[in-house]
This record gives C-alpha cells, structure tokens and sequence, in this order.
C-alpha cells in the first residue's frame, strides 16, 4: 500500500546527527533536519543546528512552524478562531469598497457591529466550534439586547464570515445556514406627500429661522425637483447644473469615511449615473442662486466654506425643522428615557451603536420631538437593563406621549420621503415603472415599485376596464 503524502504545511520525522565533535569525541554542533511539504506540493529539506540534539530540535521546530505559517497565510483552519475569519471578511469588503462595489458606511456600520455584538460573542470561539445552535443562542441573545434590526445585520454578516470558512476548506457547510430568520413587525408600506402636503412643508420651512439658516428650503425644493438622494443633491457641482437647457447631471454622492471625513464618491451602480431634465419651478430657484455669484467647482449647496456639507448633519437640521416638541406628555417621556440612559452610563452615540440607529433619533425621542410607539420604547431601553413591561410608571409614561399631537402633522417626514414622493408624482401622471426607475438611479423596477411607490391612492380607471370586461349587458 503506498504511503499517504504529506498533507500541506506539515513535515516528517525529525531526524538528528552530529555535525561537529571536539578532539576528545564530544558533540559541539547536532544537525536536525525534516522533510516538509510546502504550499506548492513539493517536498524540501528544512534543517537546523544546535549545541546539542534538543537544542537542534527546537530549532528546528521553531522554523518549521513559522514555514507552515507562512504557507498557510490567508487561509483558514477549524482551528483558527472566528475573529480571524471576521479579519479576512472584513478585507475582503473594505477592497469591495475601494473598488466602489460597496458603500463605505455599510463597512462602518459592519464593523461596528462586528466590535459591538459579535466579536465578543462568538470571536474567541474555534471556526469548528462555531455550530449552528451557538449562533443561533449568539443571534436570539443579540435581537433580545439590541433589537430585531441589529440581530438581521448580524446574522447577514457571521452568514458571509462563515461562508469564506467553507470557501478556505475550514469547515464544510455553513452553520447559519439553518438559523432562524430574524422576524420583525412589517416593514411599513411606502409613504409620500400629497400636494397639499408638499405646499405644508415648503410654506414651513420658508418661515422657520432654524430651516433657512440651514438651507433646506431650496434643499428641499431640488430633492423634488430631481427625486435625487440627500448626499447625491449635495455632492452636485455648478457645473453639473445647466441652467440654459434646464438639465442636472446625478453622478456622486457625499458620504463620511472613517478616519477619511467626507469624500465625494460616485454612485454605487452605473444606474445612478444619470442626466435628468427638471421642472421650471426648480430652474427659478437654481438661476437664483446662481445669480448671487458662485465658482462652477463649488457645490449647488455648499456649506459655510463653500464646500461640501455632511448629509448627516443636515438630516439632522432637517428632523429638528419639521418636528417641534410634540407634547408635554412626550417631552417628560423623553426626560425620563434621558434619565435612564445617564443612569447606566450611556451615551446617545453608545445607544445608537447599540441599537444600530442614528444617533438623531435617540435625541429625537429625549427632546420629544418624535411620535414614539411601544416598539420603539421597548428596543430603547434594552440597553439600559429595563424592560417596559416591569414598568408601570414608564408604561403608563408612554401611553400618553402616544396620544396625536398637533407636530405629528410633519414630524413623520425623513429627507427619503421627498424621494418617494417625486416617484409617485411620477407614477400618478402615466411615468412607467421603468421611467420612474432610471430617474430615480435604481437597476432594478422592483426596488422602485416596492420601495418608493405610495400605493394608497384608489385607481378609478379599474372600475371601468371591469365594468367592460363583465358587464352582461354587453354581451
């Protein structure tokens, strides 16, 4: 029967001999050396010396661990640990990411809940110990602490860890592959303006100090116009703009980069690369401003400086605009959650982290200047060792910040409302699918109809087109 080969990485037995003696016979150099199987497949002698056989041998060894090593670089064992396999994972995706494959903030939103919930968790586990009901308690711990959001995120990302363990050959199926989906309340149907609604905002914006310090008026009045995405309105140059032929080239967005700050990269897909022709009423508001003087390399919506401004941020300004302090009943609410978290020693960006949420609705919902639910409150105060059943003076709290308030009238709406809004005006005045689609930079219709198209309002014309197609009467 032949002899089984050496499996890659690994040597032989290790055989010794003297190499040296003095004049009375006595060893002054051993040699040890082994056959070791290299990453290509060959077979090479490794040796080392020493002043005597164990000291030859642990040189030896010493070299032939750091070989294997060397040889086994970028690959994964069952007996590598998962935070190793989480470090390749996460090179892999920053390189997506420097190829423009992949936005930079879903790596900063991945990584923080790798450091935040699965690098403790599951990251000094081996990869072969890493079984599908450990990850499965880690997830259900997870969605208990944090919130069903955070526990999908997580379970996506140890899912793609672990499919490049089974990609490495150091396991041979993915164990979150029979975890359980995460369930969660339904996602909320698609929600836009009507026209009434749309003249609200604009009259308030145009009379709030706050919002015209800000700029959100004629920011808010292009994102209609364009149905453009808040970091795409404000990554657009003068030079993008025609004001002549009443047209505005889409081709970046604005993000903020860890240790980078805010850079202006292009759109994700080439669908977002677009050239759309705007209304009148937008082309007034641009000649506008660009009568008051401006350099064609300088954004349409600059900041103080005249450079680009943190889409953050002006999410921000834009929440604290159209959401004013709801109620008394919210406002204490939000006093009392403020209380809570100060109480374990929380910040509101440790919270964010947390939860996976902005840090703006944390401090939405402490100011109450935001219609909050039972949901909401319960995910909230998770992190804070609470739980809202075993509260009554909280709960109670909380059924009266619950009851409508006068704010709720424009408290609801995001910056993505506008964009929603834009492809349902679309949609109402016989824009197809696809039209609506390639303005709005998706690849895909059903992101578009799924997403972004308020289908609340009745269609008349159904009626008709059945009435024809049953009626017995004209037959």
């Amino acid at each position: 029967m032949p002899r089984q080969p050496l499996p890659l990485g690994s040597w032989g037995r290790i055989r010794t001999q003297v190499a040296k003696e003095d004049a009375k016979g006595r060893s002054l150099s051993v040699w040890a050396r082994a056959n070791f199987r290299d990453h290509d497949g060959k077979v090479r002698v490794v040796s080392a010396f020493g002043k005597n056989k164990t000291t030859a041998e642990a040189n030896l060894l010493k070299k032939l661990k750091a070989r294997s090593a060397a040889s086994q670089a970028g690959e994964l064992t069952a007996m590598d640990k998962v935070s190793k396999a989480m470090d390749l994972w996460d090179q892999k995706f920053a390189a997506l990411v420097a190829e423009g494959h992949r936005s930079p903030t879903s790596l900063d939103t991945y990584r923080r809940a790798i450091n935040n919930h699965l690098r403790p968790a599951v990251g000094e586990l081996h990869l072969g110990e890493a079984t599908t009901p450990r990850i499965d308690r880690v997830i259900t711990d997870i969605k208990t602490k944090a919130g069903a959001p955070t526990a999908r995120t997580c379970r996506s990302i140890i899912s793609g860890v672990m499919n490049l363990a089974v990609r490495y050959g150091a396991i041979s199926v993915n164990p979150v592959r029979e975890v359980d989906r995460i369930e969660h309340h339904a996602k909320k149907l698609p929600r836009a303006l009507g026209a009434d609604e749309v003249r609200l905002v604009r009259t308030h914006l145009a009379n709030d100090e706050s919002a015209i310090k800000a700029d959100l008026p004629d920011l808010v009045t292009f994102m209609l116009g364009t149905g453009a995405r808040i970091g795409e309105a404000l990554a657009v140059l003068w030079h993008q703009a025609d004001l002549e032929t009443g047209r505005v080239k889409i081709t970046n967005t604005i993000v903020r980069v860890k240790g980078e700050g805010l850079l202006s990269k292009t759109t994700k897909s080439k669908a977002g690369q677009r050239e759309l022709a705007i209304p009148n009423w937008l082309l007034v508001v641009l000649r506008r401003r660009f009568a008051a003087g401006v350099r064609l390399d300088e954004p349409v919506f600059p900041d103080t400086n005249g450079g680009y401004r943190d889409p953050s941020n002006v999410r921000r300004s834009l929440r604290t605009s159209l959401s004013p302090v709801g109620s008394t009943a919210r406002r204490d609410l939000g006093l009392t959650l403020r209380a809570a978290r100060r109480e374990a020693g929380m910040t509101r960006k440790a919270v964010a982290d947390a939860l996976a949420w902005p840090q703006t609705k944390v401090e939405l919902i402490e100011t109450g200047r935001i219609k909050v639910d039972r949901w909401m409150i319960t995910d909230l105060v998770r992190p804070y060792g609470l739980a809202l059943d075993d509260s009554l003076a909280l709960a109670s709290q909380l059924d009266a910040a619950t009851e409508p308030a006068d704010a709720d009238t424009l408290s609801w709406i995001t910056s993505h409302v506008f964009r929603k809004t834009t492809a349902t005006a679309l949609d109402d005045h016989g824009q197809t699918a696809r039209q609506v689609a390639d303005h709005l930079g998706h690849a895909k219709i059903s992101m578009t109809q799924d997403n972004y198209l308020d289908r609340q309002s009745t269609n008349p014309a159904a009626a008709e087109a059945l009435q024809r197609a049953f009626d017995p009467d004209l037959e």
